[in-house]
């Protein structure tokens, strides 16, 4: 290929400015030139356009797989012309997913929101690239630093021996080394195959325990097709104003208590881009950032998330491995003072493993199937000291054979009770081993 890398010319590429399609029919050979919403980086060969209408350019494109793309630098103002030689259209996956989120960003920005709905992905093959003649304008200051942000990320992350702090020490790298200030990691629970927050920074709330379903949104996207999904502008196809309601109130329709867990989101993102956590090609969860303002993360923000993300995935992966091996012994307890006070009610709905503790909802599903064997052992056998092992050894809580995640189970359990505020804490006491701190007297009700 002649002429630029396509890699040096990726700032024309990032929607800011509509490029401009010259086909031409394979009946007369008449000229034809369109507009063009979308093209997307595929790689170092190949861009995606965005097949919108069955209209001329399709038309041409199918009969005669040749075209030429005019783009504009949107700093430099410099054009470039590429010429292409369509290869196929795709329809499903994460190629076709990723320009959908995007599309939709660039819809909205421009009042277009309801004309601009993706067909396909139509990709094609770069085989020139052409600089126009021309004076360009003073290029912005180099961006530098993304490559010592991911080392320093990375050293950061290489030192934590605990799942809560390598959740922690990732979104407080996001914000030391790279400047993102709304950052949220959510983990995969992998039988009910929707994502729940378990970290969060820069949020009026945490919003941990907060769900979303696999495929909504910029997160359920990038999640199902485990693929970065990034848009530059404010979009309501992909805005998250509150978490999606949990399925409790339809399986009791006679209990009439809020059972949400506040989604910790933006009221009004303007950017935002979602990176899959995955290890050994297992989704694990979602690292999300997002921003109130235009334009915030670049392609170079992205290579710089996924490496974070693909750091954070392997470490998940190892210390959920290493939890099988025999746990040390526990920290020496301290002596606590026996429960007083009024008793403090827990229910329990088998339904779906809902806990109440008195009339506020805690949590649910897994996790609350975990606490629930807590309590009642505490209340039965009189019972502080717990291990993982026994809890995945124990067939009642239904763990999945494969990547369980009970240690981000048991830290979203810790994290609900300490914001909850309850008189019923656990407390991590040695690798695989905690306490369950119980203030109040506890009262039991199980229904089915």
């Amino acid at each position: 290929m002649n002429g630029p890398a396509l890699g040096s010319i990726r700032p024309c590429l990032e929607g800011a400015i509509p490029a401009i399609m010259a086909t031409t029919s394979a009946v007369d050979g008449m000229p034809n030139v369109a507009y063009i919403s979308q093209v997307y980086y595929v790689d170092e060969r190949h861009v995606a356009l965005s097949f919108q209408f069955f209209n001329k350019t399709r038309k041409n494109i199918l009969s005669h797989p040749y075209a030429c793309l005019q783009v504009l630098h949107p700093v430099t103002a410099e054009f470039f012309r590429l010429h292409l030689r369509y290869l196929r259209t795709e329809t499903a996956g994460p190629l076709f997913e990723g320009m959908k989120a995007q599309l939709a960003g660039i819809a909205s920005h421009s009042g277009m929101a309801s004309v601009f709905r993706l067909l396909g992905s139509d990709v094609y093959e770069v085989q020139e690239i052409e600089a126009v003649a021309g004076t360009a304008l003073p290029p912005s200051p180099s961006r530098c630093g993304l490559l010592a942000a991911l080392r320093h990320c990375s050293e950061r992350l290489s030192q934590c021996t605990a799942l809560d702090e390598l959740l922690n020490a990732t979104l407080a790298s996001l914000t030391d080394f790279m400047g993102i200030r709304h950052a949220m990691v959510l983990m995969l629970d992998p039988v009910t195959q929707r994502l729940y927050t378990v970290a969060s920074t820069g949020y009026a709330t945490s919003g941990v325990g907060a769900e979303i379903d696999m495929g909504d949104g910029v997160i359920g996207v990038a999640a199902r097709e485990r693929t970065p999904v990034r848009i530059m502008h404010m979009t309501s196809a992909y805005l998250y104003s509150r978490a999606v309601r949990s399925s409790l109130c339809a399986d009791a329709p006679d209990l009439a208590l809020d059972h949400e867990i506040p989604y910790p989101g933006l009221r009004e993102p303007h950017s935002q881009l979602a990176v899959p956590v995955l290890s050994s090609g297992s989704l694990l969860g979602v690292l999300f950032v997002e921003s109130p303002l235009d334009l915030q993360f670049s392609f170079e923000d992205e290579d710089v998330l996924v490496a974070v993300a693909g750091h954070l995935g392997a470490a998940i992966q190892l210390m959920q491995s290493g939890t099988e091996a025999a746990p040390a012994e526990p920290l020496p307890a301290a002596p606590a003072p026996a429960p007083s006070g009024a008793p403090l009610q827990v229910r329990h709905f088998r339904v779906n493993d809902s806990i109440f503790i008195n009339e506020t909802y805690l949590i649910k599903g897994v996790a609350g199937a975990i606490f629930w064997k807590l309590v009642s052992d505490h209340v039965q056998q009189g019972r502080t000291e717990f291990s993982n092992r026994e809890l995945r050894l124990d067939p009642a809580l239904g763990l999945p054979d494969v990547t369980d995640n009970l240690d981000a189970r048991l830290l979203l359990l810790q994290r609900r009770l300490a914001e909850h505020g309850a008189p019923i804490q656990t407390q991590k006491t040695g690798r695989g081993r905690f306490r369950l701190l119980v203030q109040r007297p506890l009262e039991l009700v199980d229904v089915a």
